[in-house]
């Protein structure tokens, strides 16, 4: 019986026209019919390979000409190195003994709030490197001389003292400074070969 099938089957074909024929040749050519055979028992199985989830790579600041603005997150214990609206870099730092707060007047030991810019720069016998902010500004002024007080100044991003007595990632690890904003002599170093005078600082609460 089913010698008998394959022969009709074989006569359809044969009678199709050639165009036709053409195709369903290529059909079972190309698109076989026939199921893979199950695995077996036993048999190695072929294990799928994981497809890696693109992770976003940081765009590293190579030069100080990229970073236009520096925004210090005192709430964060944060500095973030920016360009165009975007983060290239964030570096933890050190803020004043009272560092809730903006600085109101001098001798409060508090870091300002505002916007200032990072106008100079000079090497520390106490800090290592130093890049000074431009505070007080006119809100400042303004505010202490309607509190009639001084309004402080000498505000420094700077780096950490080499004690023989303190490690300097116990420094790290508390706020310590008089109001100014401390990091690690590495990242200072770093932050010094990025950011240029007559960069912008925002220092948030």
């Amino acid at each position: 019986m089913r010698t008998l099938f394959a022969v009709l089957g074989l006569l359809a074909v044969m009678s199709l026209p050639l165009p036709a024929m053409a195709a369903f040749t290529e059909t079972i050519i190309t698109r076989p019919l026939a199921k893979p055979a199950p695995v077996q028992p036993g048999a190695p199985q072929a294990v799928p390979v994981p497809v890696p989830v693109p992770v976003p790579v940081p765009v590293p600041a190579k030069s100080h000409g990229l970073i236009d603005k520096v925004v210090v997150v005192k709430s964060s214990r944060q500095l973030q190195l920016m360009s165009g609206g975007v983060m290239m870099k964030s570096y933890r730092v050190s803020l004043g003994k009272q560092p809730k707060g903006p600085k109101e007047r001098e001798g409060d030991r508090r870091t300002p709030e505002g916007l200032y810019w990072v106008d100079w720069r000079k090497t520390s016998d106490k800090f290592n490197l130093a890049m000074h902010v431009s505070y007080p500004n006119a809100a400042d002024l303004a505010r202490a001389q309607r509190d009639g007080v001084k309004p402080g100044s000498m505000i420094m991003i700077h780096g950490t003292p080499i004690n023989e007595e303190y490690p300097e990632w116990y420094f790290a690890s508390l706020d310590w400074t008089d109001g100014c904003i401390a990091m690690t002599n590495a990242d200072m170093r770093e932050v010094w070969g990025l950011v240029k005078d007559g960069t912008l600082i925002e220092i948030k609460p």
